[in-house]
């Protein structure tokens, strides 16, 4: 997730998630599919980074691996984790690929 700043480029910056965070966030999302979750559940569950747990999210929400629904995080597929890992292993064979 890249940060950036128009008028003082020096200061863009990247946050990353690394693969064993991203397994985490989604085996959590799995685990609460009934009643959804949110951020600060999975980043105390699994205890990591809150920025690390947000990149896995938004990485998921724009991939459409989950649902966003009142505020709480839904699994989209009755295989979140599977759906999850194969765009998280695509993006890494593309990143590879360049």
């Amino acid at each position: 997730m890249r940060v950036t700043f128009a008028h003082q480029p020096d200061r863009n910056y990247v946050h990353r998630c690394t693969r064993d965070v991203f397994r985490e966030v989604a085996y959590a999302i799995e685990d609460h599919a009934a009643g959804g979750t949110t951020l600060e559940q999975i980043v105390h569950v699994i205890d990591a980074p809150y920025t690390q747990v947000n990149v896995a999210l938004a990485f998921m929400k724009v991939r459409g691996c989950v649902e966003i629904r009142h505020r709480r995080t839904f699994p989209a597929s009755d295989i979140v984790y599977e759906d999850a890992m194969i765009e998280f292993m695509h993006m890494a064979q593309c990143a590879e690929n360049h």
